[in-house]
């Protein structure tokens, strides 16, 4: 019997992937843990293993294919001793067609049936119009689509009827609605009021679609650059943290001369380790990796504040694990230090630099950046002096880094030079209100302006 291969779920919140590269072709022999696909997904690109053992039937989905759903036939494995070319016709047929079928029909009456009409009834009876029919769905009938092409046209406020379903059977999917939304596709008629009901609520504004927007610029001054999976999965998750997540302010400004003094010292003192490239210190700390464990420590102090909301319950984290965001190519991911709270400023130095450069090439696997229990943002290295950083769901917490400049400050009636840092804690009011982000926030500078407090 044929074995189906189908798109892998890669993380719990993956709805489709871009099937980057087959590593097997047509005729080959796999066996369970075989690498046999790369899959690229928001975040990363994946290599995908066979669970079963056979010959590759078929590869139904070529290289290079983009929005994949979950759980749709990409390949089909023939079972030992069965033929492949039979395999590769008969492979994925009948279930999922039947399925579909079945949905499509209409349900039956459960009374009784109706009486057939008299012969004389029939012919005196005048003839009905035809229903009016609007790309393939008569008035009235009902049209089928998946549930998640049913909530994209009513957020965006398009008719489903309007639309022409590419799917199984004429089925609208997540495609047809993206394509109609792109071609300016009509609103969804509003219901009637019965009468003497109260008149329904302003409806919501939204945004501009696509054809609004680009009326609003001149014919070939532009290029349109098609959104991949990562921009996508990010303008959902900021959209849902700003909208759902009551986001709180606090600013504080560090003093950084002791933390820059100990880094050198600990940078001098590093061992010297073979390479390839030759012999290079064993690590190399920055000030993003003292800000790192900064922040991991204040949390362990201020255990509170090391929370995630839920609608049910507030959730206590028994370790800091600290997000760090990563700029890459199209976007941006947030690498994991689990246990930040717990390891050397050297061990989260060299760990650092490792998520960083998989994560820039797409390596990094879900369990490295999905999770946590904060993050920090640091634009530092490009002058920004400070700023404040949206949440990262589930966090409830992100510390935003400003760049350390001199500054004068007043000591003892005295003005001074000092190297200064700006940081801007936003927290979910939620979990962390106010009086609990300043107390989280006070016992981060007090590490950072007393660095030896890291080391014990």
């Amino acid at each position: 019997m044929p074995i189906n291969i189908t798109m892998p779920a890669l993380s719990p919140t993956m709805e489709e992937g871009n099937l980057s590269k087959w590593l097997v072709k047509e005729g080959d022999k796999v066996s369970p843990g075989d690498v046999i696909a790369e899959i690229e997904t928001d975040k990363a690109t994946m290599e995908v293993e066979a669970v079963d053992e056979g010959t590759v039937a078929k590869l139904v989905v070529p290289a290079g294919t983009e929005g994949v759903k979950v759980n749709a036939l990409i390949a089909v494995l023939a079972a030992e001793g069965e033929d492949a070319s039979a395999a590769a016709k008969s492979g994925g047929d009948a279930a999922p067609a039947k399925a579909e079928a079945s949905k499509a029909e209409a349900p039956k009456a459960d009374g009784p049936k109706a009486e057939a009409p008299k012969p004389d009834a029939v012919a005196s009876a005048p003839k009905a119009e035809a229903a009016p029919v609007a790309n393939g769905h008569a008035a009235g009938e009902r049209t089928f689509a998946s549930p998640l092409a049913r909530r994209i046209a009513k957020d965006a406020g398009v008719d489903l009827s309007a639309v022409t379903g590419t799917g199984p059977h004429g089925r609208v999917v997540k495609a047809d609605i993206d394509a109609a939304i792109a071609g300016g596709a009509k609103a969804a008629p509003a219901a009637k009021a019965p009468a003497g009901a109260p008149a329904a609520a302003a409806p919501a504004v939204k945004a501009m679609s696509d054809d609004q927007v680009l009326k609003l610029f001149e014919q070939g001054s532009y290029d349109l650059v098609p959104h991949d999976n990562m921009r996508k999965t990010i303008a959902r998750r900021l959209v849902e943290a700003k909208t759902t997540i009551p986001h709180f302010y606090l600013t504080l400004d560090c003093e950084l001369d002791a933390l820059l003094a100990l880094r050198t010292q600990i940078n001098a003192a590093a061992p010297v380790k073979k390479t390839e490239k030759g012999d290079a210190p064993a690590y190399k700390l920055s000030v993003n990796d003292m800000v790192i464990k900064a922040m991991a420590l204040a949390l362990k102090a201020v255990p509170d504040a090391n929370a995630s909301w839920t609608e049910s319950a507030m959730v206590k984290h028994k370790h800091a694990d600290v997000g760090v965001a990563v700029s890459i190519p199209g976007g941006l991911i947030t690498p994991i230090i689990r246990h930040a709270d717990e390891k050397t400023l050297s061990v989260i130095s060299n760990e650092m630099k490792d998520l960083a450069n998989r994560a820039r090439s797409r390596k990094l696997k879900p369990e490295e950046y999905q999770g946590g229990t904060t993050a920090v943002s640091n634009l530092g290295m490009f002058g920004i002096k400070d700023f404040a950083a949206v949440i990262n769901p589930p966090h409830a917490t992100i510390l935003a880094v400003g760049a350390g400049e001199e500054r004068a400050v007043v000591k003892n009636g005295e003005i001074k030079i000092a190297t200064v840092m700006s940081v801007t804690l936003s927290t979910d009011h939620r979990a962390v209100d106010g009086a609990l982000g300043a107390e989280l926030l006070v016992a981060f500078k007090r590490l950072i302006e007393n660095p030896m407090g890291m080391l014990v």
